[in-house]
């Protein structure tokens, strides 16, 4: 990723969720931050079922004030396997038992038929979109082997999920890639073959970019709804995890977004790991030089990933801070 955009134009990006408490942190950040235009938001099950995850991203749109942004229901279980869901991590209803009802109309269209409408207005205008996938990648797997066309529309695909190094869920697998490693494996591959850039923002600077119970405190406290939600939400998190600090997760790669020089990536090859066992979901992320006597020349074993390794945390909390500090 590069830092060509002009400070003056805002990144047209869509963003697909299950939106849990860090989904939420992202939804927030990326309708309120100026350098970002919220084309729409698409669900999928995974911290909690579909339908929870429409209802909580339909609140936590209206709490950050976009009430226009159009959102679509998606696929309401992985590919090939049972759901798997986190509300040990996330609570019952995914929000730490802050969800609200809103009254916010939910396009009918499927949230592929929704992308698939999206991104071929941007190719009609001359634009592209950014896709940000924060859970499990079953919507973009179905789009892309689904509706190839849209490619042309697509400027990047900048995905919270996976690991270099260790995982979370399993010793190797990271949570969003093993509740659907199938779909993450398939969208790596669609990408290579349709020549869309891709960055993996996993948990190597997932867990580094933190807010703290002073933080949680300050926003709760605030007259502005969304920060209240933020705040709240902190709290509730350090609560799950005990101590005085908390990733704000998902909304780390909001900010690989709007601030990419924030990351430092090496490109490598990435595969999915999509059979049983113990490595099943991990993300290989191939970072020789050479095999046997020979330097590594091309990506066959993987697609071309720009994978995040190393992140700035004060600059990201700061960027994540100012959506509801100013």
């Amino acid at each position: 990723m590069t830092d060509a955009t002009p400070d003056d134009t805002r990144i047209p990006v869509i963003l697909d969720v299950d939106t849990g408490v860090d989904d939420a942190w992202a939804l927030m950040l990326a309708a309120r931050s100026p350098r970002l235009d919220l084309r729409a938001v698409t669900c999928v099950s995974g911290n909690v079922g579909v339908d929870q995850v429409v209802a909580n991203t339909a609140y936590v749109l209206d709490v950050a004030g976009a009430p226009e942004v159009p959102v679509g229901r998606g696929a309401t279980r992985p590919l090939l396997t049972p759901p798997h869901h986190a509300t040990e991590i996330h609570g019952p209803d995914g929000l730490g038992g802050f969800s609200r009802p809103s009254d916010r109309r939910i396009e009918k269209l499927h949230a592929t038929d929704l992308l698939r409408r999206e991104l071929m207005a941007a190719i009609g205008n001359g634009e592209t979109i950014t896709l940000v996938p924060l859970g499990p990648q079953t919507n973009i797997a179905l789009l892309l082997r689904s509706h190839p066309e849209v490619a042309p529309g697509i400027e990047r695909i900048v995905f919270m999920g996976g690991s270099a190094s260790v995982g979370n869920v399993t010793a190797l697998a990271e949570f969003n890639v093993y509740a659907d490693p199938e779909a993450t494996a398939i969208v790596l591959a669609a990408a290579d073959e349709l020549d869309i850039p891709v960055t993996m923002y996993g948990l190597d600077v997932f867990l580094d970019v933190e807010v703290g119970t002073a933080d949680g405190a300050r926003l709760a406290a605030s007259h502005d709804s969304a920060a209240q939600l933020a705040g709240r939400l902190i709290e509730f998190s350090l609560g799950v995890f005990g101590g005085d600090a908390c990733t704000i997760g998902d909304a780390g790669a909001v900010c690989a977004v709007i601030d990419p020089g924030g990351i430092g990536t090496g490109r490598y090859p990435v595969r999915v790991e999509t059979g049983a066992g113990a490595t099943r979901g991990q993300t290989v992320v191939d970072r020789r030089r050479w095999v046997g006597d020979a330097p590594v020349r091309s990506h066959r074993d993987g697609t071309a990933t720009d994978v995040a390794l190393t992140v700035d945390a004060d600059r990201y909390r700061a960027l994540w801070l100012s959506a509801f500090t100013g």
